[in-house]
């Protein structure tokens, strides 16, 4: 692309020719649509043995993400694996997505083609195929709206109501990281110590501009019945817990000394004198899968994510509902866990 092009107004190009600038962006794997992009609607040919998955998600500029600490291709790139992470928690195979924009008119060509080069990269990767979508003006901010498309074995869909008391918790990855790494965004050390922290920052910040959509795990959680329920990190572990407790009607209790956490992270908190258990219990945007598993299937849970070379660690265990969420921390004591997650009102 030219750099006159690059540096064009949306206003400019217009909406029609922003559509016809996406062909060939996304993934032509998969199942083919009947009809994709280009009519008033897409016409998609779901298999009879599959039941069909359906998520959405909106995104506003200064709530969800902001400029400040993210560059187009990253709000792109996060995006995608937000809706992809929502597929992964069904233990569901991601095929088709739909994007709908409304662009500031100030926003440049060359912006617009990285946000959807960032959507695309994450797509690609899972054969995701772009079918359609809408693009509208905004006055001042951006909008981004997704709507993704999956399909799960009948019978086979994870969900947040099947935990049963005596089921142990297990989450996927590592925790806390995505929120160091804003903080390494927002707020940068004294430079006595940016030398020392180079490494576990970068390693911090990619972790929060490009999680990872656990979309294998989740189908092998739901392919071979290994998880009782399941959900992503989206919210922070303690929020999105309790939304699983909510759901299954039971209680948790949380092992501090289980929760699983990067060195990156550790080196970080400890140079900047700052305790990580609050990220990893409550920070959010981490897309990791937190899933209950029956003491039964322990094993071959175990033998199974060996196999995927994905690390899981068992985190504590599904209480009666009367027990509420809990912790136990270090020190022996046990107290109740308050969720603290991200609320938009």
């Amino acid at each position: 692309m030219s750099p006159s092009r690059r540096q064009a107004l949306v206003s400019e190009i217009g909406e029609f020719q922003l559509i016809q600038a996406l062909a060939g962006g996304f993934s032509t794997l998969g199942p083919r649509p009947l009809i994709g992009m280009g009519d008033d609607a897409a016409i998609l040919a779901n298999p009879a043995s599959a039941h069909l998955v359906i998520s959405t998600d909106l995104l506003v500029e200064d709530i969800h993400f902001s400029k400040h600490t993210s560059s187009f291709y990253d709000i792109g790139y996060k995006a995608a694996v937000a809706n992809l992470s929502d597929i992964a928690a069904m233990g569901a195979t991601p095929t088709y997505i739909l994007v709908a924009v409304a662009l500031p008119s100030h926003m440049k060509f060359g912006d617009w083609k990285d946000m959807y080069r960032g959507l695309s990269v994450p797509c690609k990767a899972h054969g995701v195929q772009l079918v359609g979508g809408d693009t509208s003006a905004s006055r001042s901010s951006l909008f981004l709206a997704i709507t993704i498309l999956g399909e799960v074995e009948p019978g086979h869909a994870l969900t947040r109501g099947g935990a049963e008391e005596g089921d142990i918790i297990y989450v996927s990855g590592s925790l806390g990281n995505s929120a160091a790494g804003l903080a390494c965004l927002t707020h940068q050390p004294s430079c006595g110590k940016v030398s020392t922290l180079r490494q576990p920052m970068k390693f911090l910040v990619n972790r929060h501009l490009r999680p990872t959509p656990r979309i294998a795990l989740g189908r092998l959680l739901s392919s071979r019945r290994l998880a009782s329920a399941a959900l992503d990190l989206s919210d922070g572990l303690s929020g999105d817990i309790a939304h699983l407790c909510q759901q299954s009607r039971v209680g948790a209790l949380i092992l501090e000394a289980s929760l699983p956490m990067s060195p990156h992270l550790l080196t970080y908190t400890s140079q900047v004198n700052v305790d990580p258990l609050p990220w990893a219990l409550h920070g959010g945007e981490e897309y990791e899968l937190v899933f209950t598993v029956s003491p039964k299937k322990q094993h071959r849970l175990e033998l199974a994510v060996k196999q995927l070379q994905v690390s899981v660690t068992a985190i504590g265990v599904i209480t009666s509902r009367r027990s509420g969420l809990q912790i136990t921390h270090q020190d022996g004591r046990t107290q109740k866990l308050v969720p603290q997650s991200y609320v938009h009102f």
